[in-house]
């Protein structure tokens, strides 16, 4: 009989070609992946010399406008209020006639980067640092779906979340802070399968917090203990530690199990750190002012420039609840609400990262699941005259900055009335691919095996998008 202490590698040997060698590699790439320090978040090295070290992504969710932002279309206007000459295409509603966009387009920088005022201290400020993909598409036109397919790669099941393959990849440079953070007033669509870890191991998905909670003690919920000192603390979970351990030994496969054991040493460590990075009150007044950090959106970009400065590999920012970009009415007066919420504290989160030097490793993306149809959309049930667009996954906008991006550069581009992503298309699995790329990662190579196969981001697709890489 073989002892029941016996290690599980060893373990395994001896069952000779049985169904312990069919669990081998799983097991082997888990104990791989502890690292040095012995953690699953100590940081591990890449497939070649990264470009970027971290990622801060500003999720417009709902489906922000091409047309109305960052992809002029002169034709557009002078076909305003008439049928289209190409059709349209399939989209999820009725549409109409052409929809002239209301706002006024401007060249910036010395790269002469088109941009619309809805945007235009951005552009004003960082033309010359950023790349403008025009040519982005997707599968469906559904937020569920599109949403999931930004955020991991397939828009019909739950897959990790690129977060999730991040850390699962890199780990984390401060082993106190989570490695991928998700801020967000509130829930998207898809909620939470926008950053989990599905069959990646539980202690790589996004941490999320909720916003719409301003001070540090709600943001992070329980994160003292009032009632004991730190040394109490540790010979406590040291305990539990060990009665975890041994209550795993039978249950070695438990992937649940493990992810909550690394999560009480997660949730410790944070103590000593999470309570400094979460509080933007330790700004200088004019930072503050610069983020608008007394708004929603402007406190998470800050909030995320402090955690990329302490290590942490990715932030998401989602831009409100829900999906507040969805302008199937009043275009006009919805894009240019939502822009001057997110335009200011953009525009200094470029600042601040590029006065820093940290923009130089900070991978900076800004976008939706996709954009919006140049045609007006025909409301359902209403005598009122149409003022919105419908969504759009043939073509839209994403653009990037920092991290090792060709700045005042844009990409790709889409028809003449922006429909349909036409030169230099880039599909969501080649934006995956390129920011992997820029992480240090070939794409094909960062690879999970589970289910009897070898998973990764991109699934069977994708390309890294040269002409973009500075």
């Amino acid at each position: 009989m073989i002892p029941p202490t016996l290690p599980r590698r060893q373990l395994l040997q001896t069952m000779g070609t049985g169904l312990g060698m069919v669990a081998l590699p799983a097991v082997l790439q888990a104990d791989q992946r502890q690292g040095a320090g012995g953690s699953p978040l100590s940081p591990a090295p890449s497939h070649f010399p990264a470009r970027a070290k971290h990622i801060i992504h500003v999720y417009l969710n709902g489906g922000p406008s091409q047309v109305d932002t960052w992809d002029p279309k002169p034709e557009l206007t002078r076909w305003g209020g008439k049928r289209l000459p190409l059709g349209n295409l399939t989209t999820e509603r009725e549409t109409g006639v052409a929809l002239a966009s209301p706002f006024k387009f401007n060249q910036y920088g010395d790269s002469g980067l088109w941009c619309s005022e809805v945007f235009r201290k951005t552009a004003a400020a960082h033309a010359d640092r950023i790349c403008v993909i025009r040519s982005m598409y997707a599968n469906t036109p559904n937020h569920e779906q599109s949403m999931r397919l930004m955020n991991t790669g397939d828009e019909r099941l739950s897959r990790p979340s690129y977060g999730a393959w991040l850390t699962y990849g890199l780990g984390c440079e401060n082993q106190n802070l989570p490695g991928f953070v998700t801020l967000c007033p509130g829930l998207p669509v898809a909620d939470s399968s926008n950053w989990r870890s599905s069959f990646l191991p539980g202690i790589y998905q996004g941490t999320y917090l909720d916003t719409r909670k301003s001070s540090v003690t709600e943001l992070l919920e329980n994160i003292q203990n009032n009632s004991m000192s730190p040394s109490d603390q540790r010979e406590q979970l040291n305990l539990l530690q060990r009665l975890n351990r041994k209550h795993q030994r039978g249950r070695q496969d438990d992937a649940a199990l493990e992810a909550r054991i690394q999560s009480f040493e997660l949730a410790y460590r944070m103590q000593m750190e999470a309570t400094d990075a979460f509080d933007v009150s330790r700004e200088s007044k004019q930072t503050q002012e610069s983020y608008r950090a007394d708004t929603i959106h402007g406190r998470q970009l800050l909030i995320a420039r402090r955690l990329i400065e302490r290590g942490v590999r990715v932030v998401q920012c989602y831009h409100g609840d829900v999906q507040p970009w969805d302008s199937h009415s009043n275009i006009e007066g919805g894009h240019r609400s939502l822009g001057q919420q997110a335009d200011p504290p953009v525009a200094a989160l470029l600042t601040d990262l590029a006065q820093s030097g940290l923009l130089e490793e900070t991978l900076v993306i800004c976008g939706g699941e996709f954009g919006r149809t140049p045609a007006v959309e025909i409301p359902l049930g209403s005598s009122a005259p149409p003022t919105g667009r419908d969504h759009n996954h043939h073509g839209f906008t994403v653009w990037l900055a920092g991290g090792g991006v060709k700045g005042g550069t844009a990409w790709g581009s889409t028809d003449e009335f922006g429909y349909q992503a036409v030169e230099d298309r880039v599909h969501v699995h080649d934006l995956h691919a390129t920011m992997l790329h820029l992480m240090g990662f070939d794409h094909e190579k960062l690879t999970y095996r589970h289910a009897g196969r070898d998973y990764r981001l991109t699934d069977v697709r994708g390309k890294v998008v040269d002409g973009i890489l500075a």
